[in-house]
């Protein structure tokens, strides 16, 4: 069952490869017992609905997970239920994936005016000369 993510990205389920571990802390038995961490690797560079800028912006989103395969590995050992967190890893990743998918807003570069910078400067003056009238009086 593919993963959907926007109306035209789907994500297929050879793209995602799940694996299951023992999760860490607390627990009592169950942590010793129960393989209930998952670990979800997406291929993100090899996959064909990822349009190449989401690529780029989901690369730099996804920081130290990103490997130099072009995978994400992400991680899940939250909850008791191996199910929940399974949802849960996909959840992020589906988040992760919906992120890069924004276009970040164009900044229009401004150029203070000349009053601003006059002002700016004229205090910066006044400042100065506040504080070289501090000196010891003779």
């Amino acid at each position: 069952m593919p993963l959907t993510i926007t109306d035209q990205i789907e994500i297929a389920d050879w793209e995602l490869t799940e694996s299951f571990m023992r999760a860490s802390g607390p627990g009592g038995q169950n942590v010793n017992k129960v393989s209930s961490a998952v670990e979800l690797r997406f291929e993100a560079e090899r996959s064909p609905h990822l349009p190449p800028a989401v690529k780029t912006r989901l690369r730099k989103l996804a920081g130290r997970r990103w490997t130099k395969d072009g995978a994400i590995i992400l991680q899940c050992d939250e909850t008791r239920s191996q199910v929940r967190n399974r949802d849960l890893i996909r959840e992020r990743l589906v988040a992760l994936i919906v992120q890069a998918t924004e276009r970040p807003k164009y900044r229009v570069k401004t150029k203070p005016t000349k009053g601003s910078v006059r002002r700016r400067l004229d205090g910066k003056k006044k400042r100065g000369e506040v504080k070289a009238l501090r000196g010891r009086v003779d």
